[in-house]
């Protein structure tokens, strides 16, 4: 069976990229009762956090290698149909690119400032 395709406009993933991601990832698996599942990054893991019984919902990043220009804050992955021109519609409508647009496998993500300054992903599957 043919994996959906992500709707446009629906959040695609969640992730929390920071300095102290051990730290952190033992935070949320004790608060909210989460497991972690590593991420192969070459000299270090980020992780997958999995609620109980279920599929992974975030992720937990060190800020590094190609993730240390990204705030620390929860990101939002918003699903796009063309990234260039979400960038071109983000620019003429008082918002800015904070990073990238950077490549992830076959897809594309950048990182925005909307009008109001709040931080967020713009991510083309």
């Amino acid at each position: 069976m043919a994996e959906e395709k992500p709707k446009t406009g629906s959040i695609g993933w969640i992730d929390l990229t920071i300095e102290n991601a051990d730290e952190v990832r033992d935070f949320y698996k004790d608060v909210v009762g989460w497991s972690s599942a590593d991420v192969d990054m070459g000299e270090y893991a980020d992780y997958m956090m999995v609620p109980p019984g279920g599929d992974a919902v975030a992720g937990i990043c060190h800020a590094r290698g190609g993730n240390a220009d990204q705030p620390p804050v929860w990101m939002l992955y918003i699903i796009v149909d063309d990234l260039d021109q979400s960038i071109r519609r983000c620019e003429v409508h008082g918002g800015s690119v904070v990073a990238g647009p950077k490549n992830m496998g076959d897809a594309r993500y950048c990182v925005i400032n909307d009008p109001a300054g709040a931080h967020v992903a713009l991510y083309q599957p």
